[in-house]
């Protein structure tokens, strides 16, 4: 018989690993930026000086195959959505996306035939950051709320 053994309860050691996890996976998101119209300038913007996403541990990646995070910035055509969603399905898992702007969200002003009305048509979406177009601070509000989200879930799977 051990030291630990029988001082603590059965799901110690798996709830401190999920916590180990879930902060990793927060700190150090790397979206791919999906920049399609006028919220792909603010998206750029989050990542300059005045705003600093490094400080989130958000590190802008070109590749999906290096990304966790997808970040749909602008108007969603039907044809761009084939594209989007094989993009989305080369990221690795696990694997979040942030709505970025009214355009993803909801199509914006554009009500016809050729653009989505809303981007989780295509792929599920974890965020939603409103506005036309969202300021920085909108989108570091929704990098947040992701990593308030990321934070609660469970990696290690308990016995039933």
């Amino acid at each position: 018989m051990g030291l630990v053994e029988g001082k603590f309860n059965d799901n110690f050691i798996t709830t401190r690993v999920d916590g180990l996890v879930a902060w990793a996976r927060k700190s150090a998101l790397w979206p791919m930026t999906f920049g399609l119209a006028c919220c792909a300038i603010e998206m750029m913007a989050s990542g300059a000086s005045r705003y600093d996403f490094d400080r989130f541990g958000v590190i802008f990646r070109a590749t999906p195959r290096q990304s966790d995070v997808m970040i749909v910035a602008g108007t969603v055509t039907h044809k761009m959505g084939q594209a989007l969603r094989r993009v989305y399905d080369q990221m690795p898992e696990p694997r979040w996306v942030i709505a970025m702007g009214n355009c993803a969200t909801c199509g914006g002003p554009y009500a016809n035939y050729a653009v989505m009305q809303g981007v989780d048509e295509v792929v599920p979406v974890d965020v939603y950051v409103p506005g036309c177009p969202p300021r920085p601070e909108s989108l570091m509000w929704g990098v947040m709320q992701l990593q308030k989200k990321i934070e609660q879930e469970r990696y290690i799977r308990r016995p039933a």
